[in-house]
C-alpha cells in the first residue's frame, strides 16, 4: 500500500473518529435534555441513549482496529497471525452493532410513536450490518491464506538456503 494512501485512510480515521467522539461529547447531552420530552414511547427513553452511545463505542473500536491493521500494512507486518486479533475484535464489534440495532428496531415496534416504515429501515440496517461483518469475515479467510502461503513459502526458503 503506498504512502498516500496509508496517508488517505488514516485522515478519514482521524475525521471519523473525531466525529464520534464530538457527537458523544456534545450531541448525547444535548439528547439526554429531549428524552425527558418523549415520555410517549413505549420504551424506558434512556435505554435509547445507552443503545446510541454504545453504538457509537462500536463504531470507534472499528476504527482504531482498522488504524492498528492500516499501521501493519504500512510496516509489511499484517501477513502475521497478530493481525487476526484485530480483525475478530473488528467482527465482533460488527456483531455487536447489529445486536444493538436490532435492539433498537424492538423497542421502536410497539406503539404508535414510531412508523412501521422506521422499524423496517432498523431492520434494514441490521442486516446491512450483518453484511459487513460477513464480508469482514471473508477477508479473514483471504487473510488466513495469506499468511499460510507466507509461512510455506518462509519454510521453503530456508530449505533451498539448507541445499544450496
Amino acid at each position: 500500500m503506498g504512502k498516500l494512501t496509508v496517508l488517505a485512510l488514516r485522515a478519514v480515521l482521524v475525521v471519523l473518529l473525531a466525529g464520534s467522539l464530538v457527537v458523544q461529547a456534545v450531541m448525547v447531552p444535548l439528547l439526554v435534555g429531549d428524552v425527558e420530552v418523549a415520555a410517549d414511547l413505549a420504551y424506558p427513553p434512556g435505554l435509547f441513549l445507552v443503545i446510541l452511545v454504545l453504538g457509537i463505542v462500536t463504531a470507534q473500536v472499528v476504527l482504531l482496529c482498522v488504524w492498528r491493521l492500516v499501521t501493519m500494512v504500512r510496516h509489511g507486518t499484517v501477513f502475521s497471525h497478530a493481525a487476526f486479533r484485530y480483525v475478530h475484535v473488528v467482527i465482533g464489534a460488527l456483531v455487536a452493532a447489529a445486536l444493538l440495532m436490532f435492539t433498537l428496531g424492538v423497542l421502536l415496534a410497539p406503539g404508535e410513536a414510531v412508523a412501521p416504515g422506521v422499524v423496517l429501515l432498523v431492520g434494514g440496517a441490521v442486516v446491512a450490518i450483518l453484511g459487513v461483518a460477513l464480508i469482514v469475515l471473508v477477508l479473514r479467510m483471504l487473510l488466513a491464506q495469506a499468511v499460510a502461503r507466507d509461512v510455506e513459502a518462509t519454510r521453503m526458503r530456508a530449505e533451498l538456503a539448507e541445499v544450496i
